[in-house]
């Protein structure tokens, strides 16, 4: 007698287009710009929701970059922007950023790009791990590995 298979009758996910496959290039993009630098980096991939995708520590980060590598690709990809251009915002609207941080999950300062396909927002990628703009720079090769 046939196997007769009936359809999953629960309801599908759809699919994002933010794929692992996407993530992981940004992260090897990422983690490629780190080398260069000479340091490790900690690089998180978040979705255009701010849904962890991906997240590989650096050998010798702390495990706080977990957090700050997370938040800093949240805040990119809730704000559609990089987050080096908050700066002036961060400084003059602390009551703000306060605010909406802890319950977002966000983390102000630089490190975070956002990722984008054909000019729509798919997601955020962060950096943590470096000093110096190394974050902003880890971040920002990370996403033009995709971003189109």
């Amino acid at each position: 007698m046939p196997d007769e298979r009936r359809p999953d009758p629960r309801a599908r996910v759809p699919q994002r287009f933010l794929t692992q496959e996407m993530a992981e290039a940004v992260v090897r993009a990422a983690q490629e710009k780190a080398r260069e630098r000479d340091v490790t980096m900690s690089v998180a991939v978040v979705d255009e929701s701010g849904n962890l995708v991906l997240f590989v520590r650096g050998d010798t980060c702390s495990f706080i970059t977990f957090e700050t590598a997370r938040g800093k690709a949240v805040a990119a990809a809730g704000f559609r922007r990089p987050n080096r251009e908050m700066n002036e915002s961060y400084r003059s609207n602390p009551a703000f950023w306060a605010a909406i941080s802890g319950p977002l999950g966000m983390a102000p300062g630089p490190g975070g790009f956002p990722l984008t396909k054909d000019g729509v927002m798919i997601g955020g990628v962060g950096c943590g791990g470096g000093i110096r703009g190394e974050d902003d720079e880890c971040a920002e090769a990370g996403a033009k590995a995709i971003s189109s």
